[in-house]
C-alpha cells in the first residue's frame, strides 16, 4: 500500500473538519492569499446610549479559531494575488492624478503634466541589448583595459542574452559608485525637485520664495532596475497653483515650460558624499539620458495616454528585485548569504561591495547591509507628493468600506466598536497553499472573463 505524501495527509485533515467549508469561505475572502496573516480575537459593536449588541464577532467560531486576512505584499514573486490588488490601487492612484477622481478635481487633466525618465550616470561600459542586427559595442581599433580585457564587443545581444547589461570588464566597472548612487537616490530626487523650483523660479523672473506663492510641483515617481542592475526613475510631474490640485498653476506655466526647465534641472543637480579614507570622496549626478514626453488624456493629440502611463506604472510596482534580477526580495544577514544567491556575476558583486561598505564607520548612516539585497537603493519602489493624488490607505478604506456595506448598522454615529485582536501566525499548509493558488487562479479567471464580457459589450452597444 503506498504511503501518502505530506501533501495527501494534510489535504485529508482539511477536508474532514467540520469547519472544511467556512475555511474556504476565508480563502476566498482573502483572494486565495499566498501568505495569509492569522489573527485571533473579537469586535463587538454596541448601540451608544443602551449598550445594546448589535453585532458581535469571535474567532472561536472558525476553523482552527483564527481568521485570515491578505498579506497585502506587492511583489507578484511573494504573492501573486495581493500584487495584483496592489497594482489595481496603484492604477487608480496615479490615474487620480491625472484624470481626477478620489478627491482630486477633474480639471487636473488640463493642467501641464510630464512623464519623465531619469537615468543613472554609466559606471563603467556594459554589454547592450541590440536590435536590428546592430553589434553591441564595435571598436575599429579594438585594443583592451589595463586589465586584459576587450574594450569593445562586437556580439549582438538579444533580451534573453545573460552577458546583457554584464561589465566588459567587472575590474574597472566603479562598483562603489555605483552603490553609493543607489544610496543617495532619494537625496538625488530631492535635489532635481528642489532645482525646479529654482530653475522654475529664474525663468519668469522671480525668487523661488514668490513663485511658491502661485505655483506647487505635484509627482508620482516609481523606481525600476535597468538591466544593469542600476535604477531608473520614472515619473509623473504636474503643475499646479499654490493650493495644490484645486488651484490651477499660472498662464505662464506651460508643458513646454516644464519640459524645458526639467532638463536644466536635472543637469545641474551635483551630490558630494562624505569623504572616506577608504574611497575619497564621490560626485553624484543623474546620467545624461533624459527623457520627458507630454500626457494628454483625450484624443489623438502628441503625448503619453494618461491610462497607458498608470497602467505601466501599475505593473511595474508588482515586481520585485528577484523579476529583474537585480536583487532579492530579502535581507542579506551574512557574506554567505550573498554567495548563494541566485543572481549574475555583476549583482553578486554589487551585493558584496554594499556588504563591505557597510563596515566601514564613515558610511553606517547609509546602512548598506542592511539594504545589500537591493544594492544599495533605500527607496520605497512607488513615492508621491502629499498633494498629487489619493493615498493608498484611503484606497484600501473605501474598498473596506464597500465590501460591508449592508452588514454595519444604519447610523454609526449612535454605536461603539470594541475589537481585540492578536497576531498569531501566517502562511498555509502544504495542502492549504495548493487549494489557495487553485482559488486565486480561478479568481483570476472570472476577473478576465468579465473584463472580456465588459469589454464586448462596449463594442456592441458602439460605445
Amino acid at each position: 500500500m503506498r504511503q501518502l505524501s505530506e501533501v495527501d495527509q494534510d489535504l485529508i485533515r482539511l477536508v474532514q473538519d467540520p469547519r472544511f467549508t467556512r475555511w474556504i469561505e476565508q480563502i476566498t475572502a482573502t483572494g486565495g492569499c499566498a501568505h495569509p496573516i492569522h489573527l485571533t480575537g473579537s469586535t463587538t459593536t454596541r448601540e451608544t446610549l443602551t449598550g445594546e449588541v448589535l453585532h458581535h464577532y469571535d474567532t472561536r467560531d472558525e476553523p482552527g479559531e483564527r481568521l485570515l486576512i491578505r498579506c497585502r505584499n506587492r511583489r507578484q514573486t511573494v504573492c501573486a494575488p495581493c500584487s495584483r490588488l496592489h497594482a489595481g490601487d496603484t492604477f487608480h492612484l496615479v490615474r487620480a492624478g491625472l484624470l481626477g477622481g478620489k478627491t482630486v478635481p477633474t480639471d487636473v487633466r488640463e493642467r501641464p503634466r510630464l512623464f519623465l525618465t531619469l537615468t543613472a550616470p554609466s559606471f563603467g561600459p556594459v554589454h547592450r541589448l541590440t536590435t536590428d542586427g546592430q553589434r553591441c559595442r564595435p571598436r575599429r581599433e579594438g585594443g583592451e583595459c589595463d586589465h586584459g580585457r576587450r574594450l569593445g564587443c562586437p556580439a549582438v545581444h538579444e533580451a534573453d542574452d545573460p552577458l546583457t547589461g554584464q561589465p566588459l570588464c567587472p575590474d574597472c566597472y566603479d562598483y562603489p559608485a555605483h552603490v553609493l548612487w543607489h544610496a543617495h537616490a532619494g537625496r538625488l530626487w530631492k535635489a532635481f525637485t528642489d532645482n525646479l523650483y529654482n530653475h522654475l523660479a529664474g525663468r519668469v523672473g522671480r525668487t523661488r520664495t514668490g513663485l511658491r506663492r502661485s505655483l506647487r510641483i505635484s509627482y508620482a515617481k516609481v523606481a525600476e532596475y535597468q538591466k544593469r542592475a542600476a535604477v531608473h526613475v520614472h515619473a509623473v510631474v504636474r503643475l499646479d497653483g499654490a493650493r495644490g490640485p484645486d488651484d490651477s498653476p499660472p498662464a505662464w506655466a506651460t508643458a513646454d515650460v516644464l519640459t524645458a526647465v526639467v532638463r536644466t534641472a536635472a543637469a545641474a543637480v551635483r551630490l558630494r558624499t562624505p569623504f572616506s579614507a577608504a574611497l575619497g570622496e564621490h560626485e553624484l549626478r543623474w546620467g545624461a539620458e533624459l527623457d520627458a514626453r507630454p500626457l494628454r488624456a483625450f484624443g489623438d493629440g502628441e503625448g503619453l495616454a494618461d491610462d497607458a502611463v498608470a497602467a505601466y506604472v501599475a505593473k511595474y510596482v508588482t515586481k520585485g528585485a528577484t523579476d529583474t534580477g537585480a536583487g532579492l526580495d530579502h535581507q542579506i544577514t551574512n557574506p554567505a548569504d550573498i554567495t548563494a544567491a541566485p543572481v549574475s556575476a555583476h549583482v553578486r558583486a554589487l551585493m558584496r561591495t554594499c556588504w563591505r561598505l557597510g563596515g566601514l564607520p564613515e558610511l553606517e548612516p547609509l546602512r548598506l547591509r542592511a539594504w545589500a539585497h537591493t544594492l544599495g537603493y533605500r527607496g520605497h519602489i512607488l513615492t508621491k507628493s502629499h498633494a498629487y493624488s489619493t493615498t493608498y490607505t484611503a484606497l484600501r478604506a473605501e474598498r473596506a468600506d464597500h465590501q460591508s456595506r449592508g452588514t454595519q448598522p444604519a447610523d454609526e454615529a449612535d454605536v461603539l466598536t470594541d475589537a481585540h485582536w492578536r497576531y498569531v501566525g501566517s502562511g498555509h499548509t502544504p495542502a492549504a497553499a495548493l487549494l489557495a493558488a487553485g482559488i486565486a487562479e480561478d479568481l483570476a479567471r472570472n476577473r478576465e472573463i468579465a473584463q472580456e464580457e465588459i469589454a464586448y459589450n462596449g463594442v456592441m452597444s458602439g460605445d
